[in-house]
């Protein structure tokens, strides 16, 4: 049984870089039009792709406008080496193991990148 995600966000933020370590992957939700999405709370026109360390974590925000939607397995280095820098480029946030209510931390994605890569070395 996987822990629960913890109230607090910078610990889900960390459990998410440690998890995704150790498991290989991180979790997104794709749907037939793509990638799940939302509008930030922090940035006016900017989008948030939220990822996962865990597919539970992913699973229970399949619901209503986002039933279409199925976790999604990216491995790890994918995700570093195509993904950040390609949401990066299309000025992409990403949302990190957000809880049941989509609440959480937001992140530039190259920060997050680093964030990987201080965690390897």
């Amino acid at each position: 049984m996987t822990e629960p995600l913890s109230p607090d966000s910078e610990e889900n933020f960390d459990r998410f870089i440690v998890e995704a370590l150790e498991t290989g992957c991180v979790w997104g939700l794709e749907g037939p039009e793509g990638w799940a999405l939302c509008p930030s709370e922090q940035f006016k026109e900017t989008d948030v792709m939220p990822f996962w360390s865990q597919p539970e974590f992913a699973q229970c925000h399949c619901v209503e406008d986002w039933s279409i939607y199925k976790p999604v397995p990216i491995s790890v280095e994918e995700f570093m080496d195509e993904w950040l820098p390609g949401l990066h480029e299309d000025v992409i946030l990403v949302g990190v193991n957000w809880d049941a209510e989509l609440e959480g931390m937001e992140t530039e994605p190259l920060d997050l990148l680093q964030e990987f890569e201080a965690e390897i070395s």
